[in-house]
């Protein structure tokens, strides 16, 4: 049993190679003995057929007997045959050398068997191997390909982020720079608006220093009597140019040249006329005062036109040498 199951075990563990048959022990032997046994078989047989083919001598004797009654005959004595010859069947083959040529035959079947499922399982592990390695091969290429497209996400993502860095930082660039030029802009306006400011407040602290001024010396001529010279003019202050008794017909033209290109107005232009009213030296042209005697409703542009009149200090003189000491002057815009 121990030897069967080491066998088996044996067997078991046998590769794939070729498995040679089990070399058989007690050939020779079983062949002399079947020889043996063949010829003491011939021999016997020989024999055994010869004795029967020979007639048995015959016996002569006499005998001295008593006749016996006849009622009762004797049998004659049959002669006793030869005891038959036993043929020796040919001796089996020993129990031991069979059982173990049906053990080696049995153990070679066996290995033969374990051999063929070994190479089966082989073949099986060499095609599930196989297959193990194309699926290995195929996962490892969508795996790699899925690398590479991820990578190629990613890299697409990065530049569009980058694109899109880009695009506001120069967007926040364009936005600062243009807010760098807008506040350049306002401070170079608020300058500018200063400084008119200022040049304005300036000419205007001038001009009524010299209003005063000369107001003063108009009040200083005149003593306290009567003008008939001063009443006569601002009474007789009528027209768009200048009015009194000493203007000519031209200097309405000439107040116009001169406060003409002092109007500085951007708005509309449709309906809009503003009185201004003059008083100005009359030797020299100073302005001594300037005011809206009648609106156009538009604040602003009322504004602009006063502003144009003080610009125009001093006003131009008549014919005669003077100016007349008060007028007015009818301010509409250009188109208007």
């Amino acid at each position: 049993m121990i030897n069967r199951q080491s066998s088996s075990q044996h067997g078991a563990r046998v590769s794939a190679r070729p498995v040679r048959s089990p070399r058989e022990r007690g050939t020779w032997k079983a062949f002399a003995l079947a020889a043996l046994m063949h010829l003491l078989l011939g021999i016997l047989l020989y024999h055994g057929v010869n004795w029967q083919n020979n007639t048995p001598a015959g016996a002569e004797a006499e005998l001295w007997t008593e006749i016996p009654d006849q009622a009762a005959p004797t049998p004659r004595p049959v002669p006793p045959h030869a005891p038959p010859i036993k043929v020796q069947p040919a001796p089996p083959p020993a129990k031991d050398e069979e059982a173990d040529t049906a053990l080696q035959e049995k153990e070679r079947k066996k290995q033969e068997a374990a051999a063929r499922a070994a190479q089966l399982a082989e073949q099986q592990r060499a095609q599930q191997a196989a297959l193990a390695a194309q699926k290995a091969a195929q996962d490892k290429q969508k795996q790699l390909a899925q690398q590479k497209l991820d990578q190629q996400k990613t890299q697409q993502v990065k530049e569009k982020e980058a694109d899109a860095a880009k695009a506001a930082k120069q967007q926040k660039e364009a936005e600062t720079k243009a807010q760098e030029q807008a506040d350049a802009k306002a401070k170079a306006q608020a300058a500018k608006a200063k400084a008119k400011a200022q040049a304005d407040a300036q000419a205007k602290a001038k001009l009524d220093k010299e209003r005063s001024a000369r107001l003063a010396a108009l009040q200083g001529q005149a003593g306290g009597g009567t003008s008939e010279s001063g009443e006569g003019l601002a009474k007789s202050g009528t027209g768009r140019g200048a009015g009194g008794t000493a203007t000519s017909a031209g200097y309405a033209e000439k107040v116009q040249r001169r406060v003409r290109p002092n109007i500085r107005w951007g708005g509309k232009t449709a309906g809009l006329e503003t009185v201004i009213s003059v008083r100005v030296s009359p030797a020299t042209g100073t302005l001594l005062s300037a005011s809206i005697q009648r609106s156009s409703g538009n604040d602003q542009w009322d504004q602009a036109a006063l502003r144009a009149v003080q610009l125009s200090d001093p006003m131009p003189l008549n014919i005669n040498g003077q100016a007349p000491p008060t007028f007015t002057i009818t301010m509409r815009p250009a188109g208007g």
